[in-house]
């Protein structure tokens, strides 16, 4: 299995720019309260200029489940990544009102083993806490049915540790491939020439 790589916390255009020439497969705009925060409208904008091999990812965290539907209808993103304490009701009622997948988060506790369980989204993340840029304990088991996205402190120096641990569905990275709180051209290029090679793509 190839595991995937999110960049998430899109702001700029240049930051456009820099995953157009990456490739990840995913990015994310983050809707909830964050410095990284972008608008519908400045979203949209960045969206245009996104690469259409990239899916957009929307970060919500308990929002107004309209303004939700209003950003998957304008096409601004693709997917939902949910971080609050959204419940399978509002998941039901989002997949309702568009066809759309959902990433839903889980925090990671302490425990020795971790049933990652949200039965009506399409994918589960693993984090520490939203934004955090910490590792949770990766000597917790985890245990899940649905496509696995890693995130938290995950950066050039681990990520080839994590890769063995879990071999995800995808990682998810945000301040690991900045500098200064803005994205970083080579950190973006040299994470994913890693998992590249981690995966065996050689480069052309």
């Amino acid at each position: 299995m190839t595991v995937k790589l999110k960049i998430c916390g899109i702001r700029t255009e240049e930051e456009i720019d820099m995953v157009n020439e990456a490739l990840p497969d995913y990015i994310g705009f983050v809707f909830a309260e964050s410095r990284r925060k972008v608008d519908l409208h400045k979203a949209l904008l960045l969206r245009r200029k996104l690469d259409e091999r990239i899916k957009s990812v929307g970060v919500f965290v308990d929002e107004i489940i309209d303004h939700v539907i209003e950003a998957v209808k304008s096409k601004a993103i693709d997917i939902v990544q949910l971080h609050g304490n959204e419940d399978d009701t509002y998941i039901r009622t989002l997949k309702a009102s568009v066809p759309v997948q959902v990433i839903k988060a889980v925090r990671m506790g302490e425990k020795n083993n971790v049933l990652l369980d949200s039965p009506l989204s399409d994918f589960l993340l693993a984090d520490s806490f939203a934004g955090s840029g910490r590792t949770f304990d990766w000597s917790i088991a985890l245990q899940s049915e649905k496509p696995l996205f890693i995130a938290g402190g995950i950066g050039e120096e681990n990520i080839e540790r994590a890769f063995e641990i879990f071999q995800p569905y995808a990682f998810d990275l945000s301040s690991s491939v900045e500098t200064n709180g803005y994205k970083d051209r080579e950190k973006i290029r040299k994470i994913t020439m890693i998992l590249r090679s981690l995966n065996g793509v050689k480069d052309e």
